[in-house]
């Protein structure tokens, strides 16, 4: 068979099986992307590589492999474990069952965050602080963007910690993030001038309804608690101690939520509240400013 033989065919068998993806998961189906990445991870090329060589054979040792890589995918498991990166801002994570998948929509968080950044005086030394860092994906980006600013990253999970450490290592040059093992502000210390986070915001109830790839991540980066909000009520009531005068909140969470948490944040007295949208137009995430007053 050739190599285009082979891509149409995985894309018909991936085609062939549903992965229903739910609002929350914040994706869609992609069979023919699926199969092409699995396809170029195999033949140890890219998509562009898969299009110019579509007439060439495939041997059976890379067919065998190919079809072990589809089985895979075809019993829920995300392309990102199987090839064990996924690309975010133009880099290449590492990503393993201790993260949460890095996903397109959370570029608005990195996009939000490099906004707030340029606001500050550039003789001003910036500070800031990820929350639910994860596999270190916002955290990186930011720094990578922008090296002056000092990047603290934080998590609750020590194997998520040593995933974003990781990256950073290999993404970033020396300085790179400060990672810090944290139940949110818990064993944090100290103002900064930026605090940016992804929690967990998925209301409890609606997790057995995410596609079965979605479920499989850490539930501790997915559970929200009754409402989806419980983290997030955590962050805007403690963030206002190490927010400096002046500072920016910035958080990821469901469209469906924004209103409610923008309620929450004027009452804790942030003010401006601003909410941004992603490449869909939907709310994607809120940003709150802190002028000093715990009033």
């Amino acid at each position: 068979m050739t190599l285009g033989e082979v891509l149409a065919a995985g894309t018909a068998r991936l085609t062939s099986r549903s992965f229903p993806v739910s609002p929350a998961a914040q994706g869609a189906a992609t069979p023919a992307l699926d199969a092409a990445l699995l396809l170029a991870s195999v033949l140890k090329t890219d998509r562009t590589g898969l299009i110019l060589r579509e007439a060439e054979p495939v041997s059976a040792g890379d067919l065998q492999q190919y079809a072990r890589l589809l089985e895979r995918r075809l019993e829920g498991e995300s392309v990102a474990w199987i090839l064990g990166y996924k690309e975010f801002w133009g880099l290449s994570f590492t990503v393993s069952p201790e993260v949460l998948v890095p996903r397109p929509d959370t570029e608005t968080l990195v996009e939000a965050g490099l906004g707030a950044i340029d606001r500050f005086p550039a003789t001003e030394p910036c500070t800031l602080l990820d929350l639910c860092t994860g596999s270190g994906a916002v955290a990186i980006a930011l720094k990578h963007e922008r090296p002056a600013v000092e990047v603290y990253a934080s998590d609750i999970s020590s194997a998520a910690l040593a995933v974003a450490q990781g990256n950073a290592a290999r993404l970033l040059p020396e300085p790179g993030i400060y990672p810090i093992e944290s139940d949110l502000f818990h064993r944090i210390t100290g103002r900064f001038h930026i605090i940016t986070a992804n929690p967990p915001y998925v209301p409890r109830d609606r997790i057995p309804t995410l596609a079965l790839e979605v479920r499989r991540e850490p539930r501790l980066s997915l559970d929200g608690g009754v409402d989806g909000l419980d983290l997030i009520r955590r962050i805007l009531v403690q963030g206002k101690a190490h927010l400096r005068p002046g500072g920016t909140l910035l958080m990821e969470a469901d469209p469906g939520q924004m209103q409610t948490i923008a309620g929450l944040l004027k009452a804790q007295g942030y003010r401006p509240i601003t909410m941004i949208p992603d490449l869909s137009g939907m709310p994607r995430v809120i940003a709150a400013g802190f002028t000093g007053s715990d009033a």
